[in-house]
């Protein structure tokens, strides 16, 4: 008899364990969380408890047993992205798109600051350092053979910040 009752307490409890994790379930999908399985579950909750260097470990050895890396993929723009990236378009092209201009600051106006944060924007590869030396020392060529729609997309930016640019 005694043990009827343990078996029945022991159902009772696990039936009550149950009912929590369907509420809790209900509870995720009415937030837009997606219900994790039982399983997935545990172990979420098991890697929780992880300092972070067995984390560490636990990535590293996942990484060799499964072959991958969790490095991010890396985009190119072409053969001469320092160059693309900063080129703009001559504001007399039309439409073509394929005829290479060149971007020249001619001045950079009063407001120095926001057209070095325009020189880096247009090309990402400056440093801080290099973009403030073209505000120096003018003319500077910002885009050398670039697409006619670069070189236009520069020209805006640079004349948004205050420079003076002209487009050969």
């Amino acid at each position: 008899m005694a043990d009827d009752k343990v078996q029945e307490e022991i159902k009772e409890e696990v039936k009550a364990e149950e009912a929590k994790e369907e509420v809790s379930e209900t509870k995720k999908e009415k937030k837009g969380e997606k219900a994790l399985s039982s399983k997935v579950g545990k172990l979420v909750d098991e890697i929780s408890t992880l300092s972070v260097l067995e984390l560490s470990e636990l990535v590293t050895a996942l990484q060799e047993k499964l072959g991958v890396t969790a490095q991010a993929p890396v985009m190119t723009t072409g053969p001469s992205s320092t160059a693309l990236a900063g080129e703009a378009p001559a504001e007399g092209t039309m439409g073509g798109g394929a005829v290479n201009q060149t971007v020249i600051m001619t001045d950079a106006g009063t407001n120095k600051i926001a057209v070095i944060k325009a020189l880096r924007e247009i090309n990402q590869n400056l440093t801080l350092v290099e973009a403030k030396n073209m505000t120096e020392q003018l003319p500077a060529e910002v885009l050398k053979d670039a697409k006619a729609e670069d070189a236009k997309s520069a020209v805006e930016k640079l004349k948004a910040a205050g420079a003076t640019v002209e487009v050969k």
